[in-house]
């Protein structure tokens, strides 16, 4: 029954991925534009990616459906075309600042511009999923935690690449952005004991309580495989990184992509598939 619900929640999970990881992205490539030195080819590259992923998150917006049958999500549809209207506006203002990029320029508005945007979309996402003020205000904290661990390790890694082609590439990009991921996965540990203690979710489960019953494989297997590893192996890669094992701290960070990623598929399928945050 899990797994068939999450199934079900499959468009609405593979926006969450998307989304993430395009907003995500970008903001990671503004933060290492405006106070590190990575170099310009790799945040136009990061950034051109991020745009990519942006436009099969538009793509699948007009493709996500209604609730199905007996779903503890309440859908505001209402919301739709100004969420999809702020997600057009992120896509064109993230190209306008790879052109700007490209031209050796900082843009420091328009990098705000294109965070704020991301953000926008985001808490829009919230107030048509939320199913109510509350509920959507911490959808929104889930949902900008959810895509600053994404879209950073998933800029984490890309740089690690940039250090092979780059060898006299100072580690200090490659650490800052590891420890703002590892930041980012503790952040969402300290959520995960929220939420659960709360009851937090459209679900409205007893403190604690989705620790156990039918749904608690997927709960632990977000706490342990999607939180608890990934601030291990960022940790990790931030140890390696500051002692120029580049090789070393990019396949640590190749793994950190694959449970982050994992995490957020679980994340996103709990929430739409049986109404629990964590």
């Amino acid at each position: 029954m899990p797994a068939a619900r999450i199934a079900e929640s499959l468009a609405f999970i593979n926006w969450t991925v998307l989304t993430g990881l395009a907003i995500g992205s970008f903001t990671a490539v503004a933060l290492a534009r405006l106070r590190t030195a990575a170099t310009r080819g790799y945040l136009a590259f990061t950034g051109i990616v991020g745009v990519l992923l942006g436009l099969l998150a538009l793509a699948s917006d007009y493709g996500l459906p209604g609730p199905a049958a007996g779903s503890p999500i309440t859908i505001d549809a209402g919301w739709d075309p100004v969420r999809r209207a702020a997600l057009v506006a992120f896509l064109v203002l993230a190209i306008a600042y790879d052109v700007e990029i490209l031209r050796g320029r900082r843009a420091p508005w328009l990098a705000s511009a294109g965070v704020a945007a991301g953000a926008a979309v985001l808490l829009l996402a919230a107030v048509s999923w939320g199913g109510g003020p509350l509920g959507a205000l911490l959808l929104a904290i889930e949902l900008l935690s959810l895509s600053a661990a994404l879209g950073g390790v998933f800029a984490a890694m890309v740089l690690g690449h940039w250090y092979l082609v780059t060898p006299k590439l100072p580690e200090a990009p490659l650490v800052s952005v590891a420890r703002a991921v590892a930041i980012v996965v503790a952040v969402q540990i300290a959520l995960f004991i929220l939420w659960l203690a709360v009851g937090a979710g459209p679900a409205g489960t007893p403190a604690f309580a989705a620790l156990g019953g039918s749904w608690a494989l997927f709960v632990w297997l977000r706490l342990i495989v999607g939180l608890v590893f990934p601030l291990v192996l960022s940790w990790a890669a931030i140890q390696t990184a500051r002692t120029r094992s580049m090789e070393s701290a990019t396949g640590l960070l190749y793994i950190d992509v694959a449970a982050i990623a994992a995490s957020t598929v679980v994340a996103a399928g709990l929430y739409f598939g049986a109404g629990l945050l964590v």
